[in-house]
This record gives structure tokens, sequence and C-alpha cells, in this order.
């Protein structure tokens, strides 16, 4: 239950932040696809920058977790084309829906309830990839 609270915690401002910098903006995400503003572009990239400096500290400190266990970070397997379908198909459905799967929820706490359709696709889409995910090539 004590999980649970900081979960809910941490998801509350982690929305608050999505809303006040504007990542949630369809309107943010519409410039940053067009080329024709940095702000995305510097959010997501302070966000790569910052979560390298975390996992460095996390490999260095040998932090433990909530639990108590050291936290190991598995390195990934290597794979450029994988890789790369995966972030155009993403890309792809991140221009045409307006959102990623972050912000939806965000933007349905927010009052935008037609995000719901999203979110549905999203799920759906989630459940069609871990039904096929065995005869896909990895």
């Amino acid at each position: 239950m004590k999980q649970t609270v900081y979960f809910f915690l941490i998801g509350v401002l982690l929305g608050i932040i999505f809303i006040k910098s504007e990542v949630a903006s369809w309107f943010r995400i519409y410039e940053m696809f067009q080329f024709k503003s940095f702000h995305m572009y510097g959010i997501i990239g302070s966000a790569v920058v910052l979560g390298m400096i975390i996992i460095k500290f996390l490999k260095v400190s040998g932090i433990k977790d909530i639990n108590g266990k050291k936290i190991s970070i598995e390195p990934k397997s290597k794979g450029f084309t994988r890789y790369i379908l995966g972030g155009i198909i993403f890309g792809l459905g991140w221009a045409l829906a307006g959102a990623c799967p972050g912000p939806m929820y965000v933007l349905l706490s927010s009052g935008f309830v037609s995000i719901l359709v999203l979110i549905a696709g999203a799920v759906l889409g989630t459940l069609v990839y871990g039904l096929l995910k065995n005869k896909l090539p990895h």
C-alpha cells in the first residue's frame, strides 16, 4: 500500500509537470514534428541527459530499491534494425495521434475525454504486440 501511494504521488507530480511544461500540448507536438520550435527537443534532450546521469549514478553507487535489493540494470541487446523500425512506428503513431503514451493519461485527467479513443488504440496495439511477439523478428 505504501508503494502505491508513492507511485500515485509521483504520477500526479509528473502529470502537473507535463501540463505546466506543455509536453501534453498537441500544438507543441505539432511544432516539433514540423521543426518549428526547439521546445520539445529541449525537454526530450534534457530527459535523455538526466536519464544518463541517473543510470550512471545507480550503477556506481550500488543504491538499493525500496525493498532493499541492489538495483541492477541489464544491458540492452544490440540491434540496429529493431530500434529503427520501432522508433519509426512509435514516431508515426505519436505524430498521427498528437500525443505519446505518458501524456495521454494526463490529457484524460485534464478533461479531454476524446483521448479515450487513443488510449483504447494504444492498449489494443499493446495487446496485438503481446500476441505476436514470439512470431516477430527480434
